[in-house]
């Protein structure tokens, strides 16, 4: 029995998406587009989850036979590269000040996360493997030079904004799980914090836990909102990216050889 997890061999490889034409070129005149199929794909995973959103289902959502689906897109992956791209798509740059890195930073964390939460199937993809969308890479050149001047090399210019995407995906992935908690328990926020309050009586007066009896007694941050904490978290990222930019720059040494 051949191993599922061997590497496929090179002949195997489809191309990546972005190489194919965008209409198949044999058979029938095509009624369809690649990019119709790709915002249909949107609409359900969208409405229903990605799950949902299979070769199967998509094909009777646009009017055509499942194996006609695939001369338009040949795998899943496939239509998953052009779903997320296509979010890319929706990203409008605003115009901030030249040379302001911090303020034009603020505004693609901001519009990361409202294109996050429109697309709630998106959080936990894009962590993967990049695809190289038109719309991506457009994406990425506009956010690099928002950094250009800053003596940064490119490693460098990666980490940070590598960090403040990680930042957005996670605080998206909370308010996401939140939202999915309410719907499957019926509880609001308010309802679940009155459910918690003997529990959480018992253990603050248990004494065992002072770390957690000042969050409970002092913190106004769990009653703040989503918004109120994205902000304020947003704002200490960038702060520790401001350090960075103004430490000096040193490159990492070579690890030691062990012996």
């Amino acid at each position: 029995m051949a191993n599922s997890a061997e590497p496929a061999r090179d002949s195997e490889i489809p191309p990546v998406v972005w190489m194919l034409p965008d209409r198949p070129g044999r058979g029938p005149r095509p009624s369809h587009s690649r990019e119709q199929i790709t915002a249909a794909a949107i609409r359900i995973a969208d409405a229903e989850g990605m799950d949902a959103a299979t070769m199967r289902r998509l094909a009777a959502e646009i009017g055509c036979g499942t194996m006609t689906l695939y001369r338009y897109v040949p795998t899943k992956d496939h239509l998953l590269d052009l779903m997320i791209d296509a979010t890319e798509g929706e990203v409008v740059f605003p115009d901030v000040p030249a040379g302001d890195w911090r303020a034009g930073l603020r505004a693609v964390a901001r519009m990361q996360r409202d294109r996050l939460l429109r697309h709630p199937w998106l959080a936990s993809l894009e962590s993967g493997r990049p695809a190289f969308g038109p719309n991506s890479l457009r994406n990425l050149e506009q956010g690099f030079s928002m950094l250009d001047g800053l003596g940064l090399d490119i490693d460098q210019t990666l980490v940070l904004v590598t960090a403040l995407l990680a930042f957005v995906r996670g605080a998206v992935i909370a308010e996401l799980a939140e939202q999915e908690a309410q719907r499957r328990t019926g509880l609001s926020t308010l309802q679940w914090q009155a459910r918690m309050a003997p529990y959480v009586a018992t253990l603050m007066e248990s004494g065992r836990y002072p770390a957690f009896n000042r969050i409970i007694t002092d913190a106004k941050l769990p009653h703040s909102g989503a918004d109120e904490g994205f902000a304020r978290g947003l704002e200490l990222v960038l702060d520790g990216l401001a350090a960075s930019i103004a430490a000096p720059h040193r490159p990492a040494a070579p690890p030691r050889d062990r012996l």
